[in-house]
């Protein structure tokens, strides 16, 4: 390219420009500034240069630079001041004029990713060997009673445990964090404990009860005499059994389930004090079928017991009860749901004899306040967006939602069940009574608190007030799962740098949800520049490998999705039966990738066979 003195002229105005801008955001946010932890206050100047160089239209600048062999500023977000003061000294040489430009306080690339080092240390721990990226594993209920169940998951990787203060009691919590203190003494590893505020989530409520009773009623000759074992699937609510309606299915909770194995035996005691049992034949899907010759009913609340021969000997362990037996609501399009304030439970649309509606379909939900914020003609979904309709009537009482997508042959929607209201302006926000409470448990408790649905910086005020009246110090996790909380999020961090340390989460199921699934792509990008920019680790999470977890084998969609995910400073995965396997398969994917890239930057590995070439790779 050749350089002339007019496009050197205008290549150092852009760049002043951007300066220029720069040092009048510093001046305007001097206040937030001042009230930053130490630890973070270059930080915070640089992601206030930041947001200034994104407020300028650079993608011609970007090109000219890279044209010029010059760097392009698509790798500064961490040292934004000393990119541009750089590029600024380049362009001054170029133009005959040999000074270097500098300014005091300003972070290089070298100290850059010394400070994100250190702030991920802070909040996550220590790196395991040979890998960057963090893993963190959402551990189910089984991790209280359980403590080698912990002990594998640390030793094939886990870097933090996250426990979810929406499941389980405060005496559970604290039995789990026991075993996870205690393994990580034991297997001389960090692993630090993350306790999730369940926040102001918005579900459907509770549904008419079902069947009280569950009837297991092996078959019979004519004399009433027991010709064989009879099948009995056991699968979550939600699982029915696979091409065979009329097969009895008893509920059962899936961490549970995932502990049983093929030959193991469970034992009960029926409605009628009865004893009785099953045996565990094999899995399929999302069950496991079991065959029993005892005729049993089975009422909600009854206890489970499996036991389990091994080289040890004979050894149980209690399961846990009855999962509750709830109906659904089949919804297909153009159908309508009523949403109620009252919490009666809700029910399906009842029909006459001829076939014609009698009354509606409906259900309550946990945040009735909504009904106040919602208005005719926005969009409602469910259940993970399987479940879309538009909003009709608001009574203030009711809402009447038309269902506009739907399985074809229709969706149930059951008590439990998200619900996003996208582009609804809702009031409701903060910490809900519930989550003040479980924050006194995880103040004294955990290293640091996850909290859901931020969506302002007055949330993370909020927050910070709790802590300092609590007096304690831990680490904070802000979860980013709203249109509002991405847009916000900057400010959001300037706050939130109140305190140290400070990490994002990007839960990337509400957010696709509430932002449009063709958006998450390039917002799950921002959040990642957003927190690089201000040194504050961030979690790529929801649904990694999340197949491989549940079902032992990942798609390969999930594969890259985990490759990609080594960008980040923390990688979650949710529970599964498989979850060993799939920490593992993680665990490797994020050490291979290492060679490849180093978050967004390319690494040229050596091939060892490149003068033949050949691309041979050492597949072990």
């Amino acid at each position: 390219m050749k350089l002339t003195e007019k496009k050197l002229s205008r290549l150092q105005g852009q760049i002043n420009a951007i300066l220029e801008t720069a040092n009048e955001m510093e001046t305007k946010y001097t206040k937030e500034l001042q009230k930053i932890h130490p630890a973070y206050r270059k930080s915070a100047r640089n992601l206030v240069h930041y947001m200034a160089l994104r407020s300028h239209y650079i993608e011609d600048l970007q090109q000219e630079l890279r044209f010029m062999g010059l760097p392009g500023l698509s790798n500064c977000e961490g040292h934004v001041m000393r990119s541009l003061l750089a590029i600024k000294t380049i362009l001054n040489y170029l133009s005959g004029n040999p000074k270097n430009e500098n300014q005091k306080g300003t972070l290089s690339i070298k100290k850059s990713g010394k400070v994100m080092n250190a702030n991920t240390k802070a909040l996550f721990g220590n790196k395991s060997k040979k890998r960057r990226t963090r893993i963190m594993v959402t551990i189910p209920n089984t991790a209280a009673q359980d403590q080698s169940f912990v002990n594998k998951l640390i030793s094939l990787g886990m870097n933090s445990a996250r426990i979810n203060c929406a499941h389980d009691t405060p005496e559970t919590w604290e039995k789990m964090i026991a075993n996870i203190r205690k393994a990580s003494t034991q297997k001389h590893k960090q692993c630090k404990v993350m306790m999730d505020l369940g926040g102001p989530k918005l579900r459907t409520g509770a549904m008419v009860a079902g069947p009280q009773v569950i009837r297991i009623k092996p078959e019979k000759d004519i004399m009433g005499r027991i010709t064989g074992p009879t099948l009995v699937w056991l699968a979550p609510p939600e699982a029915s059994p696979p091409g065979n309606s009329t097969v009895t299915h008893i509920p059962m909770d899936a961490e549970w389930l995932s502990l049983v194995k093929r030959g193991d035996e469970i034992r009960f005691t029926d409605s009628r004090d009865k004893k009785c049992k099953l045996e565990v034949i094999r899995k399929q899907k999302d069950g496991k079928w079991a065959s029993t010759t005892d005729s049993a009913y089975i009422a909600a609340g009854t206890s489970f017991e499996v036991y389990k021969q091994d080289e040890k000997g004979e050894r149980h362990f209690t399961m846990g009860e009855l999962s509750p037996i709830e109906q659904s609501v089949t919804l297909f399009p153009g159908d309508q749901l009523k949403i109620h304030r009252d919490p009666a439970p809700g029910e399906p649309a009842q029909y006459d004899e001829k076939g014609n509606l009698v009354s509606m379909a409906h259900i309550s939900c946990t945040l009735p306040e909504v009904f106040n914020d919602v208005k005719i003609g926005e969009p409602i979904l469910f259940d993970d967006g399987k479940i879309e309709g538009i909003i009709e009537s608001n009574t203030g009482d009711e809402l009447v939602v038309k269902i506009i997508n739907a399985k074809d042959t229709g969706a149930k929607l059951r008590a439990d069940k998200g619900i996003n209201l996208p582009v609804s302006d809702l009031s409701v926000t903060g910490l809900t009574p519930k989550d003040i409470k479980d924050l006194d448990f995880v103040a004294q408790h955990a290293d640091a608190v996850n909290v859901s649905f931020v969506n302002d910086h007055h949330d993370v005020q909020q927050l910070l007030d709790k802590l300092t009246e609590l007096e304690a110090r831990i680490g904070i996790v802000l979860k980013i799962e709203t249109r509002k909380g991405f847009n916000n999020l900057p400010q959001i961090l300037l706050t939130a740098m109140q305190s140290y340390p400070v990490g994002v989460m990007i839960a990337r199921g509400d957010l696709a949800i509430e932002t449009g699934w063709k958006n998450i792509a390039t917002i799950q990008e921002e959040i990642l520049r957003v927190c690089e920019a201000a040194h504050v680790p961030d979690i790529w999470a929801t649904q990694v490998l999340e197949n491989m977890a549940k079902k032992g084998l990942p798609s390969r969609a999930e594969i890259t999705d985990a490759a990609a995910a080594q960008r980040a400073e923390c990688v979650m995965l949710n529970k599964g039966p498989q979850i060993e396997k799939a920490i593992k398969l993680l665990a490797r994917i994020l050490r291979r990738m290492q060679n490849y890239q180093r978050k967004k930057e390319v690494i040229l590995e050596r091939l060892d066979f490149a003068e033949d070439l050949s691309m041979k790779q050492d597949y072990a």
